[in-house]
């Protein structure tokens, strides 16, 4: 299952991505990654949670994210949920456009997290307005 939190810079997503890391690691019966961009939740998240910086991981295409949540995946079994906290920015995604690049990578996410019994969890800095059908499948 995918979740997308939608809005606009300074609406309260990462806030609200911070509630939903911590309910995950609360109920989880399995391992909680949190994939930023950046290092800017290091001391917002709990301990329990794997924190990772995509831009020490060379992180910046679907392509590139896709083979990420697939490496994770292989490694570890029993992550049980990711979430990934500014996706425009971990993709680099093209200011003027690109919502179809956005769409095929929902629609990938969806798939993978459906096959691998897995909880994914996208905030996107995006006016709802101007959300995608995709988008809209999954808020």
């Amino acid at each position: 299952m995918i979740h997308v939190i939608l809005g606009l810079k300074g609406s309260g997503k990462t806030k609200k991505l911070i509630d939903a890391v911590h309910q995950a690691v609360d109920t989880a019966a399995g391992d909680v990654v949190c994939i930023e961009y950046g290092k800017t939740l290091t001391y917002d998240l709990n301990y329990r949670v794997r924190l990772v910086d995509a831009k020490e991981y060379g992180i910046n295409s679907p392509d590139q994210l896709k083979g990420f949540l697939s490496g994770l995946h292989a490694g570890n079994f029993d992550i049980t949920h990711v979430f990934v906290d500014n996706l425009y920015k971990t993709i680099n995604k093209p200011m003027d456009g690109g919502l179809e690049m956005v769409d095929e990578f929902l629609s990938w996410a969806a798939r993978f997290a459906e096959v691998n019994s897995m909880n994914l969890t996208f905030s996107i800095s995006e006016d709802v307005a101007k959300a995608s059908e995709e988008m809209k499948k999954y808020l």
